[in-house]
């Protein structure tokens, strides 16, 4: 379905005969609804619903992305330190390969984290977190922010 609506979009940015960002992108959301409507009526598909899951993420990370950000920066630029690091074992609840590195990856371009290792069993994820003031709240956000936003997408 993806694949189809970029050609979608592709097709009227050159119908159009102007290839440009903002052209591709009303091709992309005119194909979506055209696909919506026409996927109803022969035959279903999850793509719609993935597609929003997708973009919450996108949102819910890019969020993150400044809150660390502006955490580690008042951070650098005060006197005190307010860094508390821990190595924590996350407990994680993916169902593949790709749903762990897609984790580990989120977690590790958030600054303030990194994720160092996954079990051999793949059910632990072992983070460096700069700021654990408090290791059982700093375990639930990672597994109830980003951990499960990141098992929506994949479901």
């Amino acid at each position: 379905m993806l694949v189809l609506n970029v050609f979608l979009a592709i097709a009227w940015a050159a119908i159009s005969g102007q290839i440009t960002v903002s052209n591709l992108l009303v091709g992309f959301l005119i194909g979506y609804v055209v696909l919506w409507f026409v996927s109803r009526s022969i035959w279903p598909s999850n793509y719609f619903r993935k597609f929003w899951q997708v973009i919450h993420f996108a949102l819910f990370f890019l969020r993150e992305l400044f809150v660390a950000n502006l955490k580690v920066a008042i951070d650098i630029v005060t006197p005190r330190h307010l860094m508390k690091p821990a190595v924590l074992a996350i407990p994680i609840e993916t169902r593949s390969a790709g749903e762990t590195t897609t984790l580990a990856n989120a977690v590790t371009l958030t600054p303030g984290t990194l994720s160092l290792d996954v079990s051999p069993d793949g059910k632990t994820l072992y983070v460096h977190v700069m700021y654990a003031e408090d290791t059982e709240a700093a375990r639930r956000a990672i597994q109830e922010g980003m951990g499960r936003r990141v098992r929506e997408v994949f479901e």
